[in-house]
């Protein structure tokens, strides 16, 4: 029988947490994720969990926290948002160096100064660069569908995953969601089985210093030096496609829910216009792309669901026809461009698909983002293409500039 709960994306995300059956949870709170781990608290004092509850005097510590639990072979789970992120910033480092499948939830919140509490995705973004595979979300169903999926493919790559979904808009906003059982959950998600155990029969340095080159340790066995780890982690990250992608056929034979592996696509059989995005902007510009298509507008859009690693290969094929191709992002490289935007254009690079890229920065520290804004957007891109001009500014969506 199903189970249907209306939850928030919080409360969502902590049930998938539960249904994994994580060892050890540690986190700070911080604005909107707090109730996450909150609800993973109750399921724990009430007996729901069997885990242990860490309470920590930081984000820097929690994650800190989990990287010893997977360390010694526990299933750990952390959450945080925005400056949360920013303070977990060296051990997210040390956590995907030391290739443990912790998974991270990363209620997605604007970064100060000035302070915001409320939502885009620039501590994300800002993050990307640290090693972790990035998961982003676009409803309360696909948050707890992509944390189950999570320890799934991170226990299969020994690489840390980050599941992202909007703050408040997400994370505050009940929905209905279907609640996988338990035992199938149990069925889909294989016992972790850590690379590296802690033991007194058996004792061992994690992480010493590295040296530059390969040299033999005490028993005679050539080890890798800091380059050729380096390496095998950045191999690791591009080869994990491959698991992403199995990881949710695997998910959608076992519960009917196909979230689209690294990428999903919208009325795009036909579509000459395509409108890009990640999170719930993309579901909005699901909407818009009705409305163009009610203009006449063959418009259809491609929501980027994993940012790391970068799709290359899917967005080529999934653009190939697109003759015009507009980029919406909750978030800016500050001094060039959205990071989404640079990232897809370097995808279709020594391709044959030359085609105009539009960038539009959109919804930043909460501002609303509604459909009409993104067809306003598009048709404002047609004019522009039709113009002739080839490379237009990033452009702000809602903002005032004068």
């Amino acid at each position: 029988m199903t189970d249907i709960q209306i939850v928030t994306g919080n409360q969502a995300a902590a049930i998938g947490a539960m249904l994994c059956q994580v060892q050890v949870v540690s986190a700070y709170p911080i604005t909107p994720q707090t109730s996450l781990t909150e609800t993973l608290s109750r399921f724990i004092e009430q007996g729901q969990l069997k885990a242990e509850y860490v309470r920590v005097e930081s984000e820097h510590s929690a994650l800190s926290v989990c990287i010893a639990a997977s360390s010694v072979g526990a299933r750990a789970f952390t959450s945080t948002s925005s400056h949360g992120l920013l303070y977990m910033h060296e051990q997210l480092h040390w956590a995907a160096g030391s290739r443990l499948p912790i998974v991270l939830c990363c209620v997605n919140r604007g970064v100060g100064a000035p302070w915001s509490i409320f939502n885009d995705q620039q501590d994300a973004i800002a993050q990307r660069d640290t090693g972790w595979i990035q998961i982003y979300c676009r409803n309360n169903q696909e948050i707890i569908d992509t944390l189950i999926q999570a320890y799934r493919i991170a226990e299969a790559v020994y690489v840390p995953v980050m599941v992202c979904y909007d703050g408040f808009v997400l994370s505050h906003t009940m929905m209905p969601i279907e609640v996988p059982e338990a035992e199938a959950v149990k069925d889909f998600l294989p016992p972790y089985k850590p690379h590296t155990i802690l033991s007194p029969d058996e004792p061992r340095n994690i992480n010493p210093v590295t040296f530059p080159w390969r040299r033999y340790d005490d028993r005679g066995v050539l080890c890798d030096g800091y380059m050729e780890l380096r390496y095998k982690l950045q191999t690791a990250l591009e080869n994990s496609a491959a698991s992403i992608i199995a990881a949710n056929d695997f998910f959608a034979d076992a519960f009917g829910r196909n979230h689209g592996g690294m990428l999903w696509s919208y009325r795009m059989e036909d579509a000459e216009v395509a409108l890009t995005s990640m999170g719930s902007m993309a579901t909005e510009a699901t909407t818009a792309a009705d409305i163009l298509r009610d203009k006449g507008i063959k418009a259809g859009v491609v929501g980027i669901r994993v940012f790391r690693p970068f799709p290359k290969e899917a967005v080529r094929i999934a653009l190939n026809k697109a003759k015009a191709i507009l980029v919406f992002e909750k978030d800016i490289s500050y001094g060039y461009e959205g990071a989404l935007c640079t990232d897809l254009k370097a995808a279709l690079y020594s391709t044959d698909i030359r085609v105009p890229v539009h960038n539009y920065i959109a919804g930043l520290g909460g501002r609303d983002v509604k459909p009409r804004e993104l067809v306003e957007a598009s048709e404002d891109s047609l004019k522009i293409i039709a113009s002739g001009i080839r490379e237009p500014k990033t452009t702000w969506i809602n903002c005032f500039t004068g």
